[in-house]
């Protein structure tokens, strides 16, 4: 294709910079974790092709035990974000991460040709990005294998401990408020009332739901597309690479990754990164739905709920003296909201990107679902040290509106029936009263069985 001119102190060669120069789209390299993904997997196919002795063999330009090492340790380099500048790439891109996955087959081939001592500017290269580095493998096994690993470590590492702790500090709070009454909310209408505890345990089952589906997002990435090449037939590479790969990656990773069970599905399709981020699409409604629901809780301080006070984190106004906003609650529904908008993008490119034997958009998929990991991973953190932490229950302004509620007539129902509980609240909302007031002046109950009748916290639990 001619020559390509490429920086002097790049490790990276002509296929790398034809594809800068092809794709001088957004500015947006590929994410940090996915190249670091894609070290592990090189790393993973030198020690299965070493161990069958493909790299030393009788092919062509086989490797000393030297160069061999010096292949490992280039890799891992690029697995520890060593080399993070050498991947310059835009990553709207080829759709199949050919540029990304040559632009890392080079970088390893480069180093490891100087660590080995050798001249890596040389154009015969002693340790070949595809001969060497990519043995076995092709962009469309191994690029989606790097997703998957990537998605899998980030959510094992980061959201899954996230989310653990959120919950925990729910069962902290619901513990630690048990026995605050407030009223309940029913279509933003008054409702019968609870405890904030029990509240506050609903927040926390939400979270415990949101754990299973964090690790069910996992589980859907687990099996990698290693060892299929091009197609899915596994053309150019020995029958045990795959297994081979996949059992290093996950003895480097302490992650179950297996061989894909069907190669040609493995490499056509996405679903199983569709089924993982629709997981996440579902504790982001969760996030959302909680930090909505504190956000209200929070309202005031004196024409809202205030049934609990938020840390007081910045200055919320740039007119309003003394005002202050929920800015915690703010951050982690915005960030939720791009989490949701980010599915659409993964359904999309799941759908229609899968065409005969490649799914042919997948550098996109592979960010939008990083993504979205990173940003509930840092959300939900951020979310506990500066909102949940220092939170308190404002007692008195929860214990305040219960006795006004009129649905505190619903206890009424067993003893005198529904039509004529409902009349008592229209007669107190009418009277500007409350139903205790109400139903003492008109005798419907004698006085003890009332007030056992209208005990708020006997209407917080079942009654036999």
């Amino acid at each position: 294709m001619g020559e390509v001119q490429v920086p002097k102190d790049a490790y990276y060669s002509a296929q790398t910079q034809r594809a800068v120069e092809n794709f001088p789209i957004s500015g947006q390299r590929l994410p940090a974790e996915l190249i670091c993904a894609m070290g592990q997997v090189k790393h993973a196919c030198a020690i299965a092709n070493r161990d069958l002795g493909k790299l030393t063999g009788s092919g062509k330009h086989p490797l000393s035990d030297d160069q061999v090492q010096a292949l490992l340790q280039a890799a891992q380099e690029v697995a520890s974000s060593k080399l993070a500048d050498q991947f310059p790439i835009d990553v709207f891109q080829t759709g199949s991460g050919t540029s990304s996955n040559m632009n890392v087959n080079e970088v390893i081939a480069n180093r490891a040709i100087e660590i080995a001592g050798g001249d890596r500017f040389l154009k015969d290269k002693p340790i070949h990005p595809n001969d060497h580095v990519n043995m076995g493998q092709s962009t469309n096994d191994t690029f989606p294998t790097a997703i998957h690993v990537a998605v899998a470590t980030q959510i094992q590492q980061h959201l899954l401990p996230a989310l653990q702790r959120l919950k925990q500090q729910f069962q902290a709070k619901a513990q630690e408020w048990d026995r605050v009454i407030k009223i309940g909310r029913t279509h933003l209408m008054d409702a019968t009332p609870l405890r904030l505890g029990q509240e506050f345990g609903g927040f926390a089952r939400q979270l415990e739901l949101a754990v299973e589906r964090a690790q069910r997002a996992q589980q859907a990435v687990l099996e990698l597309p290693v060892g299929g090449t091009a197609v899915g037939s596994g053309i150019n590479t020995h029958p045990e690479f795959g297994k081979r790969v996949a059992q290093a990656l996950a003895a480097a990773t302490d992650i179950a990754f297996v061989e894909a069970e069907n190669h040609f599905e493995a490499n056509a399709q996405r679903d199983g990164l569709v089924e993982c981020h629709g997981q996440l699409k579902t504790i982001a409604t969760t996030l959302f739905n909680v930090a909505n629901n504190i956000r209200w809780l929070g309202s005031g301080p004196r024409c809202g709920f205030n049934e609990v006070i938020l840390p007081e984190r910045a200055p919320g106004s740039s007119i309003m003296p003394g005002k202050v906003n929920p800015v915690m609650c703010e951050s982690l529904m915005q960030l939720t909201a791009r989490v949701i908008g980010n599915d659409q993008t993964i359904t999309t490119c799941g759908a229609a990107g899968g065409n005969f034997q490649l799914n042919i958009m997948m550098p996109v998929m592979g960010q939008t679902t990083l993504e979205s990991v990173r940003l509930m991973a840092n959300g939900a953190d951020a979310f506990i040290e500066f909102c949940i932490d220092g939170m308190q229950a404002n007692i008195e302004a929860c214990e305040a509106a219960v006795e006004q509620s009129l649905s505190m007539s619903t206890s009424l129902n067993p003893l005198i029936g529904y039509e004529k509980a409902a009349k008592i609240t229209k007669t107190a909302f009418a009277e500007k009263k409350t139903v205790r007031q109400v139903c003492l002046e008109q005798e419907v109950l004698p006085e003890d069985q009332l007030r056992e009748a209208l005990d708020p916290f006997r209407m917080t639990e079942p009654q036999t």
